[in-house]
């Protein structure tokens, strides 16, 4: 049910359903404009791109897209209160549905589509009078709310077409109509005269509205702050009959002013199909004069002259204006946004404030004195301020652990021929941290992707561990040359001691399963450190840092795990220059003996 109170006073958090570039920044800079300290707009489901770029008045800023409803975080599919379809019109139906079934709290949306199947429209208009919901459109340009509200290209999709309209101070003047533009005009036309809009929609231009025009009329009465109601109706159809029955029972007390379009259509022999697709009168009391007769019958002041629709509109009764000159007020944003030009880069991890470097939205002084390490690397490496101190003691903890392996890794070596070679810090510390990758380094990001798709499967160890070993690969993870089952790696022991602090460990007793499985053909294939850690940072991630499975498997996917290793075995590849350059043994050659001849022939 379409309630007006109610969503004028919600605070609201939309999902948009498809890429509509133009209309999204038209609903961003709606809220700008009208003073609101972030966007309603929360998220986008559209598929290519992980987030897409918007303006925040001058500012970029990023807007998170999920290629499905079901993909996005639960907590934000919860808050999520309206939606905008962008979507085509044979995806309007799985998606709106999609929307409703996936978000407990959404209450209504508006779907811009046009040539929606006449059953799609239909199956939603019904599904969702069942749950007390609302859908306006299909083919419609929006809802508006002034100083609430903007959902949809209506009212324009220029900044400066929304402040010419006047559309942030609230009034007394619903407007109606089918068709967008004329909604659009209806709204110029109201606030020219001195009027203001306590709301407007668009009902849509297709046979089947999913809100009706009798409809949008009773939401408009029970509105408080609405006390006329402007409405462009057209031939064909019988929606007027409806209004002119419900008037007269009362049950719609409101003045109303209407123009009904179509009149030219009784000079032709055979009744014109008009733009909208009910707008073809085929029987005599579908025409426009037949409507417009019947609403005046019952005292609304209808006409076809729509000069005198305009006159009756001059002379409705204004709202007291609480802002003089609206205009003026909008000045310096409408400024701001004129000059706005796209940044060349996006960062979400630092930034210059008035000459003083912010990380991670904190002052970099305050942020450096009152953080340990571990929360800074944590917080900066994970793009927000970590919520858990478990959560940075654990990356202190793995930062401290991996930060050297001895002079024997491949990386370690790297470095030192580097230094001996004569090439400076940077230039060695390069070479060794170009050898990371599959066979060193990479083991962390490796065996959490292990455990995540396992415990995702939902399939038991052993499964998981016949399904890898086909596929003719390794556990990431699993194995260590030097500790065994009956003689543990005392790393691992002290990582594990973090699950203490966790209340549900999944991935965890995944790995450690997959350890008794492994373990039993061979007594070194235990869970090394790597692996440890990749499991218990899922099981902190996912408790303490509240992310969720697709959170997760983005930080797989972009080696969030390596950060770790990379961070820490910097300084020990950086140890290990600068030993050598103390130490300075001269350039490293292997001799012949060292290297051995292969000859295939």
């Amino acid at each position: 049910m379409l309630n007006i109170q109610k969503l004028r006073t919600t605070k609201h958090k939309i999902l948009a359903l498809g890429l509509y570039p133009g209309i999204i920044q038209s609903m961003l800079d709606y809220d700008y404009l009208t003073g609101k300290s972030k966007p309603d707009l929360k998220a986008i489901v559209a598929t290519g791109k992980n987030y897409h770029r918007a303006f925040w008045g001058d500012q970029d800023i990023l807007i998170p897209v999920y290629p499905n409803v079901d993909s996005m975080p639960s907590k934000l599919r919860e808050s999520i209160s309206l939606f905008i379809n962008l979507t085509s019109g044979r995806r309007t139906r799985s998606s709106t549905l999609e929307a409703f079934e996936s978000c407990p709290n959404l209450f209504g949306g508006a779907v811009f589509a046009e040539n929606v199947p006449e059953k799609h429209a239909i199956e939603i208009y019904s599904k969702i009078k069942k749950i007390n919901k609302f859908v306006i459109g299909p083919a419609t340009v929006g809802l508006l709310i002034p100083g609430s509200l903007k959902l949809g290209p209506i009212g324009g999709i220029q900044a400066e077409q929304l402040t010419t309209a006047q559309l942030f101070e609230p009034g007394n003047v619903a407007v109606f109509s089918s068709s967008g533009g004329m909604t659009n005009e209806l709204i110029n036309i109201v606030t020219r005269l001195g009027k203001r809009i306590s709301f407007s929609l668009s009902f849509g231009g297709d046979r089947f509205p999913t809100v009706t025009p009798i409809e949008a009329f009773i939401a408009a009465e029970k509105d408080k702050e609405t006390e006329y109601i402007i409405y462009f109706g057209e031939l064909g159809g019988y929606d007027e009959y409806e209004l002119a029955s419900a008037i007269a029972a009362k049950k719609i007390t409101k003045k109303i002013i209407a123009y009904i379009g179509g009149t030219i259509s009784e000079m032709f022999e055979m009744p014109p199909q008009f733009g909208h697709a009910k707008a073809m009168a085929s029987r005599g009391d579908e025409t426009a004069k037949s409507k417009t007769k019947a609403l005046a019958k019952v005292g609304v002041k209808a006409t076809n002259s729509f000069n005198d629709f305009i006159k009756h509109i001059g002379k409705s009764e204004n709202v007291k204006l609480q802002i003089e000159n609206e205009q003026l007020r909008m000045e310096n944003k409408i400024s701001e946004i004129q000059k706005r030009t796209p940044s060349l880069f996006m960062n979400s991890v630092s930034r210059d404030v008035g000459g003083s470097v912010e990380i991670i939205g904190e002052e970099m002084l305050s942020f450096a004195t009152t953080k340990t390490y571990g929360h800074i690397v944590g917080s900066m490496i994970l793009g927000r301020q970590l919520k858990s101190k478990v959560t940075a003691e654990f990356i202190e903890l793995s930062l401290k652990l991996l930060v050297d392996h001895g002079p024997y890794v491949s990386g370690a070596v790297s470095t030192m021929i580097a230094a001996r070679a004569g090439k400076d810090l940077v230039s060695s510390l390069a070479s060794g941290l170009l050898t990371i990758g599959p066979r060193f380094g990479g083991a962390i990001n490796q065996a959490a992707g292990h455990w995540l798709e396992g415990v995702g499967q939902n399939i038991s160890p052993s499964e998981y561990v016949e399904e890898v070993a086909k596929s003719g690969k390794r556990i990431s993870g699993i194995g260590h040359k030097k500790y065994r089952i009956d003689s543990p790696d005392p790393r691992v022991f002290e990582i594990l001691k973090f699950i203490s602090n966790i209340k549900k460990t999944p991935y965890t007793d995944f790995a450690k399963d997959i350890e008794k499985i492994t373990t039993s053909k061979k007594g070194n294939l235990i869970l090394n450190v790597d692996g440890a850690i990749g499991a218990v940072l899922l099981d902190l991630l996912t408790e303490k840092e509240e992310m969720e499975v697709a959170d997760l498997q983005k930080l797989v996917d972009i080696e969030f795990f390596n950060a770790l290793f990379v961070i820490a075995r910097a300084v020990g590849f950086t140890a290990h220059y600068l030993d050598q350059r103390r130490l300075d043994e001269g350039l490293f050659r292997l001799s012949s003996k060292e290297v051995g001849f292969f000859n295939e022939n």
